[in-house]
């Protein structure tokens, strides 16, 4: 079981850079190289500007910004072209994203005598992809493990599966599922016989869409609060994120998905090595690993 920061991207970026916090694996540390980015995605140029400092930045409050700063990531660092998430869905922070990855490769090198296991012969369950596909992308292109990938919503999987077809060294290893019955978790989607080396998930973070709407209105007081860059004027945003309603909130919020997730693991007990789950909110971490170790859970482990 992973823990991650709240909605809206991992750990803040300074004005050019990604933090230095990052796994150690992680190829986005120190600050990005805009000029490298800019030569592998030219769509990103017009929105980068010069400081009175000389150093090179972005708006992160700007949702275009942010869409072509992470389509540049993976053009630039894994080769993935025509990366791209539809408005109003979630456009994942790579940076963070990559280190859930580098996590769970931990994870199962310690039954490995330390080696992380690499290639295809590792599977790997993705539980609401979305239409970034974004982890099967970095669990292949990074270890080369082959996924499945699912979701509830059908119009996410056709923009996953057009990333995928423009990608065909890619597609080969991922295998989109749409989720139909919306109160599983594992239910539906995964084969009688099939097993898995993990499964991983970025579950809804809020209860409502009265939470979502409240999370918006507290970022758009804290851009009130600081400066505009020159030539700037701040907009009401929608969150710098996006995000369709299932993939923000449900029922029971983070905490309740994880938990019907986990009770719906029994059923793949046998079948799966490690079940995991980034958790925005550290005050869960008590609940669902009380309820894991109800469910017998033979390890538990948190990293931060």
């Amino acid at each position: 079981m992973s823990r991650r920061k709240p909605a809206g991207g991992g750990r803040r970026p300074n004005a050019g850079g990604v933090s230095n916090r990052f796994h150690r694996r992680n190829r986005h540390q120190g600050h990005y190289d805009f000029p490298r980015l800019v030569a592998d995605y030219p769509a990103l140029k017009p929105f980068l500007t010069t400081r009175p400092d000389g150093e090179i930045t972005l708006d992160f409050a700007d949702v275009h910004a942010v869409r072509a700063l992470n389509s540049a990531l993976m053009r630039s660092a894994y080769e993935v072209v025509d990366w791209t998430v539809p408005a109003g869905y979630l456009c994942p922070p790579i940076p963070g994203r990559a280190d859930y990855v580098h996590g769970l490769a931990d994870l199962l090198a310690h039954r490995h005598g330390g080696q992380i296991p690499r290639g295809s012969g590792v599977r790997a369950l993705d539980i609401g992809t979305g239409a970034s596909c974004i982890y099967p992308l970095l669990g292949h292109c990074e270890y080369g493990w082959s996924f499945v990938a699912s979701d509830v919503d059908a119009d996410a999987l056709r923009a996953a599966a057009a990333i995928l077809r423009v990608n065909p060294a890619l597609s080969a290893h991922i295998e989109l599922r749409q989720q139909l019955d919306r109160q599983r978790v594992f239910r539906g989607v995964v084969g009688a016989d099939e097993c898995f080396d993990l499964v991983m998930c970025n579950p809804p973070f809020h209860p409502s869409a009265k939470a979502v709407a409240e999370e918006s209105a507290r970022k758009w007081r804290q851009l009130q609060d600081r400066p505009a860059p020159s030539g700037r004027v701040f907009q009401r945003p929608k969150l710098n994120f996006g995000g369709q309603g299932h993939e923000l909130w449900c029922p029971g919020g983070e905490l309740g998905f994880i938990q019907r997730m986990s009770d719906e693991s029994l059923e793949l007990a046998t079948r799966v090595y490690w079940f995991s789950s980034l958790v925005s909110k550290s005050a869960h971490l008590p609940a669902l690993s009380n309820r894991l170790r109800q469910l017998g859970a033979s390890e538990i482990v948190s990293t931060p």
